[in-house]
């Protein structure tokens, strides 16, 4: 039997700050060529994992490896093997794209040769071609993020971290990053991404591990996160609000409870199984009740009901922490949040 190493694997990792505790022994593991989400609210601290993971801050306690390489004792040879994408571009703007990428390049200790046609093909790669002459500070941020990026890959990193990459990107610079990240998962490049937005999530990770206060409250596939909070759900929605309590009583006289009712929305909502099989039998009961009905809909527990589920309960700051606030969804209103340097 052959027992595979993880490209990353995270034990027991702490860190404070002064009365902060940011990052409370969170574990988790990332097979070779996978993307691996890590959700969490701002404050939750995912970028504080990130900059232990890459070696830009020391952890306090527990252990990290990349590939096999502890990030405290062997940060040289780790930094050999990661790409990083932070929250915001870290580009030069006052010289060209081209320029940014040569100049890192060569910091690679690439030949002139190899770094201008390696920054040639990240150019052409990332469709800046047309704009590598020009100063950065031009760019829009979606051309920004991708430089970013490109950059972060000139040296064929074994594992990219991706701390909030599409933050601020316009709908079409998004889905152009997420192929990009498909690509080099495909390609097994190990991936971990952190974000806010569900959509992403779901769009890209392979696994998800949510944090909330510096700990790990789940972990598993989207659709087992999913099933952490049930199944399906009917919708019935009466022509007359006033018949709320009335379609509740009926399906719960047929045994079909538990049935809960939504005033706000003018709704009854009724857990189904997974086999949508108590479905037939809703419809029949709310037709021989005489009760007209507007719309009867199902609905599958999004991402988003996930993680305000797991992280609903409200809590007081621990050990000095700033209040947690509320994740947010891409598409949403307000989707725009200041994040904490944690």
């Amino acid at each position: 039997m052959t027992i595979t190493t993880p490209a990353i694997r995270v034990e027991d990792l702490a860190k404070t700050f002064g009365e902060t505790r940011a990052v409370r022994g969170v574990s988790f593991d990332v097979p070779e060529g996978t993307v691996l989400g890590l959700l969490g609210p701002n404050g939750a601290g995912k970028t504080t994992t990130v900059r232990m993971l890459s070696t830009l801050v020391r952890p306090d306690s527990g252990r990290a490896l990349i590939h096999g390489y502890d990030v405290a004792r062997q940060a040289r040879e780790v930094r050999c093997l990661i790409g990083m994408t932070g929250q915001y571009a870290a580009v030069d703007e006052d010289i060209s794209g081209w320029e940014n990428l040569y100049l890192i390049c060569r910091l690679l200790s690439m030949g002139r040769a190899q770094a201008r046609a390696s920054a040639d093909a990240m150019l052409e790669r990332f469709h800046l071609t047309e704009a590598g002459g020009r100063p950065a500070k031009g760019y829009s941020g979606g051309m920004r993020r991708r430089l970013d990026l490109a950059a972060s890959l000139l040296g064929e990193p074994k594992v990219l971290f991706l701390d909030e990459p599409t933050t601020g990107l316009d709908p079409q610079s998004r889905n152009a990053l997420w192929n990009e990240v498909r690509g080099l998962a495909a390609n097994g490049t190990t991936v971990l991404l952190t974000t806010q937005y569900m959509e992403e999530a779901e769009a890209l990770a392979d696994a998800i591990t949510v944090i909330d206060r510096g700990e790990v409250i789940a972990s598993g596939t989207a659709l087992e996160l999913r099933e952490r909070i049930g199944g399906p759900v009917l919708h019935v929605t009466p022509q007359l609000s006033g018949d709320l309590p009335a379609v509740r009583r009926a399906l719960e006289r047929a045994g079909l409870g538990p049935v809960g009712v939504d005033e706000r929305d003018g709704l009854v909502r009724l857990p189904l199984d997974h086999e949508g099989r108590l479905i037939t039998e809703a419809v029949r009961v709310l037709g021989a009740c005489g009760l007209p009905i507007a719309r009867l809909d199902t609905r599958v527990p999004s991402l988003d009901d996930v993680f305000l589920t797991l992280t609903a309960a409200p809590a007081a700051p621990q050990d000095g922490a700033a209040p947690v606030a509320p994740l947010t969804t891409a598409g949403r209103t307000g989707a725009e949040t200041t994040r904490s340097a944690a």
